[in-house]
């Protein structure tokens, strides 16, 4: 099912970008790996980029106990969620008419803590596997004390949107006469080769999770 707009997310301008299917919401959440976290603490607004995941119909993000962001995201004050990916340059006739291919969404909610330690454990694995698939099961699985030491948080997917520009430069219809290159320059993410700990023993092997990287863009 689609998400219903709200108050909070309706597009007030350039309402035609407006995208509320889930299932293009979720592609976008699953090709990012890096949301911005808005919530207000002691009267003060704040943002803090952190990783995430997405779980079903949840979003996860994690840290530790001591991050100022999870104690009072925990508490139940609400935030704003917000992932942006960027596709390409707009390059229009005009300075007024650049512009940036993107998809981003919008999240709204209240997140609650998961506590239930096989829960806890089974959402890092998932956040871990959202970064870099295949790696949870190459390294050492958190210790009892690594998991008490980290908050994990939930946020239902009830109240979203997305907005998403994409094609050509729009100019101003007297400007496309003009002897001035537009269009696009694609921007993509590419993984380099893997560089190795310079502590690493002798005869480890680059893992394929690592040698074979690259961001996923296909929802699961």
């Amino acid at each position: 099912m689609d998400f219903t707009q709200t108050v909070r997310t309706k597009l007030k301008r350039l309402p035609n970008r407006g995208v509320f299917e889930r299932s293009a919401v979720y592609r976008i959440l699953d090709e990012g790996f890096i949301c911005h976290v808005g919530f207000v603490v002691d009267g003060n607004p704040v943002v803090i980029p952190t990783g995430y995941a997405r779980a079903g119909d949840q979003l996860l993000i994690h840290g530790s106990q001591a991050s100022r962001m999870l104690r009072t995201l925990k508490e139940g004050f609400p935030a704003c969620v917000t992932v942006t990916l960027v596709d390409g340059l707009v390059l229009a006739r005009s300075a007024f008419h650049h512009s940036i291919n993107y998809r981003s969404v919008v999240i709204f909610g209240t997140c609650s803590v998961i506590v239930d330690p096989v829960k806890k454990n089974e959402a890092l694995r998932l956040l871990s596997e959202h970064i870099i698939a295949g790696r949870w099961d190459e390294v050492r699985p958190p210790t009892d004390a690594e998991l008490s030491a980290t908050t994990v948080l939930s946020l239902p997917l009830l109240e979203a949107s997305a907005k998403v520009r994409t094609g050509p430069p729009i100019d101003d219809e007297e400007d496309y006469s003009l002897n001035v290159w537009a269009g696009v320059i694609p921007l993509t993410m590419e993984a380099g080769p893997p560089v190795p700990d310079p502590r690493l023993p002798a005869g480890v092997v680059v893992p394929d999770s690592a040698r074979h990287y690259r961001r996923n863009q296909d929802s699961t």
